[in-house]
């Protein structure tokens, strides 16, 4: 398993249930986790998951964050700033398509933002993970840009062929893709 950190960000999308499991994952199984999380993530956090704040956001995933550091998305001197920190790589789960537009446009207007650029830049893996339906053409293209740039897409959109039977059955095939493409060795679903 990887020491290096892990960025995980959770924007305003609709999905942040997956955010917090993909969090949970990582904290419960120790690996070094950089947190970054949107002013609109937080509002998402809250009315999905009823998770107000870090104290209720920890507690929700376990409580034990030894392995997780929080920044601040306003702050973008942070370390998820720069290119001479080595992670892991990113993924920014959920992933709203304006984050996706900065993304492939380059704009790094908040720390999530620059994080993925500086992740881009020095390729390393970024993936992002949309839940927006139906998608525009301009949507699309953002995507693609994206894409071109080096992130792998990863929709929120799960598998039935495992016929779950609960909504954290679903949350899990996602979370799941997530790991493996992070190649963070845990498993949760059933191999097929």
């Amino acid at each position: 398993m990887t020491r290096l950190p892990i960025i995980l960000a959770i924007t305003g999308a609709s999905g942040a249930p997956y955010g917090v499991r993909l969090l949970e994952v990582l904290a419960t199984h120790q690996v070094p986790t950089w947190l970054l999380v949107s002013s609109h993530g937080w509002r998402l956090l809250e009315e999905e998951c009823g998770i107000e704040g870090e104290p209720a956001l920890r507690h929700a995933t376990g409580g034990d964050w030894t392995s997780v550091t929080l920044f601040d998305d306003k702050d973008r001197g942070a370390r998820p700033a720069s290119g001479s920190a080595p992670t892991a790589g990113m993924v920014i789960c959920p992933c709203s398509m304006g984050t996706v537009a900065a993304i492939a446009h380059g704009t790094s207007r908040s720390l999530i933002e620059r994080a993925a650029d500086v992740v881009l830049k020095e390729r390393r893996r970024l993936i992002l993970v949309p839940r927006e339906t139906p998608l525009s053409l301009v949507q699309l293209r953002n995507l693609t840009l994206a894409t071109e740039a080096g992130a792998a897409v990863l929709p929120a959109a799960p598998g039935f062929y495992h016929r779950p039977a609960r909504v954290s059955e679903l949350v899990d095939f996602i979370v799941q893709r997530v790991l493996d493409h992070l190649e963070v060795e845990i498993e949760l679903v059933h191999r097929w």
